[in-house]
């Protein structure tokens, strides 16, 4: 067994531990620090499929940004555990109906998943070389030519769910000046000038 191999199964191994740990730990912050984990040795599996841009994307962004403010607000919030583990077994029969539902939808997917009849020929296309063509720039390539309309519509559902976010949490206080824009622009020169005519002698 070689080296690389070695590593592959220390990193899936820790990569599927980890997930369970995500789904299963009572404690928030617990399943956050083990994502984090699993972020990491995804990244190690990508390095050893020399794909070292996804591998360094997924830590940049995920953990030094998704994962880490994922950390952040379940420790700032005031979380009562003990009342959210008092109504599990409550939903517990919801959940396991649910559960068996999902796993009914992907055992006939998994079923009725067939190989294109093209595959054969795909797979004997020839690679380009490793020194012809970057990794970045090879992810590039498909991204904006034939994924293209995927990846503007994520990009799209991304700021409907930040606006969404942002306007569930925005609260106006009373009492509080606040900028108006569209005043602002619409604001005309009779509005903000006063002619004032002053006879002489009686100015301030």
């Amino acid at each position: 067994m070689s080296v690389v191999n070695v590593f592959f199964y220390i990193f899936a191994t820790t990569l599927v531990v980890s997930s369970l740990l995500v789904i299963t730990s009572r404690n928030p912050v617990y399943s956050v620090i083990f994502l984090i984990m699993a972020f990491f040795n995804a990244a190690g599996l990508f390095i050893l499929l020399h794909a070292e841009f996804l591998a360094m994307i997924l830590v940049i962004v995920y953990v030094g940004a998704v994962a880490v403010l994922f950390l952040f607000v379940v420790m700032m919030l005031d979380i009562d555990f003990a009342e959210l583990r008092s109504g599990y077994m409550k939903y517990m029969p919801l959940g396991v109906l649910f559960g068996i539902g999902l796993f009914a939808e992907l055992g006939l997917l998994f079923k009725a998943w067939t190989l294109p009849a093209d595959v054969a020929k795909n797979i004997a296309t020839p690679v380009p070389k490793d020194e012809a063509i970057t990794n970045t720039e090879a992810i590039g390539r498909v991204l904006y030519t034939d994924y293209v309309l995927f990846f503007q519509t994520a990009g799209l559902i991304l700021l409907v769910a930040m606006i969404g976010a942002i306007i569930l949490t925005l609260h106006h206080k009373k009492g509080v000046k606040r900028q108006n824009i569209a005043e602002q622009v619409g604001r005309k020169r009779e509005d903000a000038i006063e002619m004032v005519k002053v006879e002489s002698g009686k100015g301030l």
